[in-house]
């Protein structure tokens, strides 16, 4: 079972080593590492609120188990008020992979976005290369949309979309 809650300053070892994870840049925004200063000023500016923002950050904690136990990261960006659109981002730790989490993330994310923020429609760009994140995409009922030729010097991608139910 996992949970979503805002980022909190104690946060900051776990973000530190994700952004600066160097085989996850071929499939984000982030292509340079960044100093605990540069996540210091992010936590203390980030509000939690997507219209303010521009972005919401949620970090995902597993509850079972050791409680409250940080395993990854989801994200809302690219918000789009007027055509009621954002895009997701995930990140979860290497050694939590494979196990579930990202599908729960994924579930209380989509519930949070369609049913509190009135999204219409969610989307994510996936390398074609990374077929465990298709994987999940597809099993959680987004379609693929859109190919993307050549979207990073690594890999080609598809958009993977889901309207609101």
């Amino acid at each position: 079972m996992v949970k979503l809650r805002k980022i909190e300053p104690s946060d900051l070892p776990f973000l530190y080593q994700w952004e600066n994870d160097s085989s996850a840049w071929a499939d984000g925004a982030n292509h340079n590492p960044l100093s605990q200063q540069d996540l210091r000023e992010y936590i203390a500016s980030t509000t939690g609120d997507i219209y303010r923002d521009g972005q919401l950050r949620l970090i995902i904690e597993n509850l079972s188990g050791e409680a409250g136990l940080t395993i990854g990261c989801i994200d809302l960006f690219d918000l789009d008020p007027r055509n009621r659109k954002a895009a997701i981002g995930m990140y979860i730790a290497p050694e939590f992979r494979g196990q579930g989490y990202g599908k729960q993330a994924l579930e209380q994310l989509e519930k949070y976005a369609f049913g509190h923020l009135n999204l219409r429609l969610l989307y994510a760009i996936i390398a074609t290369n990374n077929t465990p994140c298709s994987a999940l995409y597809r099993n959680a009922g987004y379609t693929p949309s859109s190919p993307l030729p050549s979207w990073t010097l690594e890999s080609d991608a598809i958009l993977w979309t889901k309207s609101n139910p």
